[in-house]
């Protein structure tokens, strides 16, 4: 006959209430943005450049340049970055992050020759293909304003539904 084993309890989360999430930082970012209300850690991410440690599989935002978005438009590059904006599809919180403006795109302020409303179409089936909404940051100290801002709320968003997962089991052993 077998026994069956017990799980073990959950433990309260009270003492999340005092911590502060962690910004994780891809490995392979050249040139990371510079945070200043959260600490941010390295680590090598499955995918993205910024997501939150713990929560590396449900958190990706991907952060491009103009220069480098262009670059990521051209066919030679293409196959790779929608490779990676596929890998995003699964994710809670997913983002591309622009650092620039719509405008200096439409107006052909990059390095490359290809026409703007190509890129800005090319955007568009971004959106709507990977379900992943493109936010543009005018400089790089907005763009980690707005990160960090998303790191904080999300993770705030996580605890409180584990919160609400840790009542219901209280509320369930009360009545049961």
């Amino acid at each position: 006959m077998a026994t069956e084993e017990t799980l073990p309890g959950l433990r309260g989360l009270a003492k999340l209430a005092d911590l502060r999430p962690i910004i994780a930082i891809d490995t392979r970012e050249q040139a990371p943005l510079k945070f200043t209300r959260l600490q941010a850690v390295e680590r090598a991410l499955f995918t993205g450049d910024y997501s939150i440690k713990g929560l590396e599989d449900q958190f990706a935002v991907e952060r491009k340049s103009i220069d480098d978005l262009v670059n990521c438009c051209l066919s030679s590059n293409r196959d790779r970055f929608e490779h990676e904006l596929h890998r995003l599809r699964g994710y809670r919180f997913k983002r591309l992050l622009v650092v620039g403006s719509r405008e200096d795109i439409a107006a052909g302020h990059y390095h490359s020759r290809i026409a703007a409303k190509s890129v800005l179409a090319t955007l568009s089936a971004f959106e709507v293909r990977y379900d992943l909404p493109v936010v543009f940051a005018a400089t790089p100290q907005e763009a980690a304003m707005m990160v960090e801002r998303w790191v904080f709320w999300f993770s705030r968003e996580v605890v409180e539904n584990a919160n609400n997962l840790l009542r219901g089991c209280d509320a369930e052993a009360v009545s049961g």
